[in-house]
């Protein structure tokens, strides 16, 4: 069942907001990747669900941009190791960060950054014995270093020469700055961002208006008050994404929001967003490709 409503946060932007119930059933199959000895992440089944997403919204920015421009740049900044492992290992799902290898048409460069050593180690090895010689570059270095990084890989968009770069902002917590956003956006980036994060009756709304409150004011930027008011961990996570894209929109970005049902043992949520910001697309527009595409997912069962 797909529902889709719109409403506004800003005067001079609508939001398009895409609920998605599926089931697990109307997942799209994903490539078949082999056991190795290197590290894996275990996680729920509902991360199934999230890499499938991300995979529609990588192709419809592709979809979008393709023909436009002479180069498409993908950057993942919590690349992981590469491999989820569902059910004690007994399946291997890619990260985000092998699937971008995936897309038809391709990114012609995809820009990984993993700063845990045994986790690079291992998707270092894995990007090397499924795409051998593509245009990718790993890097171990934190947030800040990986911005001077970019700004030497991916060459800025002239009359011209034009390049398309999408990052994507999936550290599964609240742990990036919006002063980096800022500088991203500066340098004419776009974004995806899953709101995902521990959320529990452990850590609670509670806990990250306390205990983690200046990381989750430096998450959000300007203007976190709402989020503080918060009095639930619903009432919580929706203030705080509702802050999030507020900020994104002052940056002169474009907005889509998408929802998706969440089942899980360890987090108090219903549904998990996902925001694409951008000024290369029309955020609108990627947001309607990747529901039809959850539509065309539904309707082969």
């Amino acid at each position: 069942m797909i529902r889709l409503k719109f409403f506004t946060i800003a005067k001079s932007c609508t939001l398009i907001y895409i609920f998605v119930h599926a089931s697990m059933s109307t997942v799209k199959t994903l490539h078949n990747f082999s056991k190795d000895d290197f590290i894996v992440t275990a996680v729920e089944p509902w991360f199934k669900v999230k890499v499938q997403v991300i995979q529609d919204y990588l192709q419809a920015f592709l979809a979008e941009t393709t023909g436009r421009v002479d180069e498409i740049v993908f950057v993942d900044f919590f690349a992981g190791s590469g491999f989820y492992a569902l059910g004690h290992q007994k399946e291997i799902v890619p990260m985000p960060s092998l699937l971008g290898f995936r897309q038809d048409p391709p990114f012609s460069k995809i820009i990984l950054r993993e700063p845990e050593p045994e986790a690079a180690k291992a998707l270092r090895v894995r990007v090397n014995k499924y795409y051998r010689g593509r245009n990718t570059v790993i890097f171990e270095e934190g947030v800040e270093d990986m911005i001077d990084k970019l700004r030497l890989y991916i060459p800025p968009s002239k009359k011209n020469y034009k390049v398309a770069t999408l990052c994507l902002i999936d550290p599964f917590s609240i742990n990036f700055q919006f002063s980096a956003i800022e500088k991203l956006a500066d340098m004419g980036y776009s974004f995806l961002v899953p709101y995902t994060m521990m959320l529990n009756s452990r850590s609670d709304y509670r806990y990250y208006q306390k205990e983690k409150r200046e990381e989750l004011k430096c998450f959000i930027g300007p203007n976190e008050s709402s989020v503080m008011a918060a009095n639930n961990n619903t009432e919580f996570y929706k203030k705080l994404v509702r802050a999030h894209q507020h900020n994104m929109l002052s940056l002169g970005l474009s907005v889509s929001l998408s929802a998706h049902k969440l089942e899980s043992k360890y987090m108090d949520m219903p549904m998990f967003y996902v925001g694409l910001f951008s000024k290369q697309v029309s955020a609108k527009t990627v947001a309607r490709d990747v529901k039809e595409s959850m539509e065309q997912q539904i309707e082969l069962f």
